[in-house]
Formats: structure tokens, C-alpha cells, sequence
């Protein structure tokens, strides 16, 4: 049975121009079958532990000037609005590194990107690439003028103290 087929619009942040984040699919708990087959609901872009999502998002080039004039604090609170928790995951005294309790499974659709670890070492990805990432503090960097585009699915899991 087919549930849904429809267009996903993304959301554009413009705290981040040139970026889509497209929502797909996710629960905040682990599926349990049977079930009608409806979209689960979910509040935050990252899942928690036991959630997941289903994603595919546009990181812009590096290079991708600011725009002028934005006013930061509307801007942060629409940011907010559209893809709660995103922002506050971000360190804010190191722009783009992050880190979520999450396992991300990518798959790029197109372009290039890097990943930036915490200890400096770095990953280049192309369009075909895979990656895993567990739960690890880190940015992403697009080189040139083509955007990435990544297919991700994060899983919810539990940090360890």
C-alpha cells in the first residue's frame, strides 16, 4: 500500500543561503508494525534516541556569500520555526561543526563535499560516495561553485558518558 506521493517542498533558511533541508519521512520512536502506514508525527530535525529521519539536504558552496542586511535574530527564529533544534546543535564559537547523538547514514546525489572532524582529519566525498558518521563532531565544506546533495538517514541513538 502507498500512503503518500507527493512533492516535498524544502526549507531555505536564510541563515544559510543556497541550503535545502527536504524532510521526507521519521518518527520520534522505533516503528512498530502493523500500522496504517501514516507519516508518524516528529517535532525536531534530529531524531532522538530510537527516532529517525529521512532526508535529503543541499549544502551550498563555502564560498556563498552572506546575505547583507539579514537581520540575524529574525533570521535565527525563523531558522528555528522551520527546523527545530538544527541551529542549537551548531557550536557557535567554531561556525558549521556540530555534533548530534545520532548515526547519519549519506549517500551523495551530487556535487562534492568534505567533512571536517573534531581532530582536524578530513573526508572528501563525490557523487556516489557513502558515509557513516557515529555520533562525531564535525562540518561540511563544499569547495567550488556546485552545491552538495546528500541523501540521509539519522537514527536516534544514546551518548555514553
Amino acid at each position: 500500500m502507498v500512503v503518500s506521493d507527493r512533492t516535498v517542498s524544502p526549507k531555505t533558511p536564510a541563515l544559510m543561503p543556497g541550503a535545502e533541508f527536504f524532510s521526507l519521512w521519521g518518527a520520534d520512536s522505533a516503528p512498530s508494525f502493523p500500522n496504517d502506514g501514516a507519516e508518524p508525527p516528529f517535532a525536531t530535525w534530529f531524531p532522538p534516541a530510537e527516532g529517525y529521519r529521512f532526508e535529503i539536504i543541499t549544502i551550498p558552496p563555502t564560498s556563498t556569500p552572506q546575505p547583507s542586511g539579514l537581520d540575524i535574530t529574525a533570521a535565527t527564529a525563523d531558522a528555528e520555526r522551520e527546523l527545530p533544534g538544527l541551529f542549537a546543535a551548531m557550536d557557535k564559537d567554531h561556525p558549521g561543526m556540530h555534533r548530534t547523538d545520532t548515526v547519519d547514514l549519506l549517500y551523495v546525489l551530487s556535487g562534492r563535499c568534505t567533512i571536517r572532524l573534531d581532530d582536524g582529519a578530513t573526508v572528501d566525498l563525490a557523487e556516489g560516495d557513502t558515509a557513516v558518521q557515529n555520533g562525531v563532531r564535525h562540518a561540511w565544506n563544499v569547495p567550488g561553485d556546485t552545491p552538495c546533495r546528500l541523501l540521509c538517514v539519522s537514527i536516534g541513538g544514546t551518548r555514553k558518558p
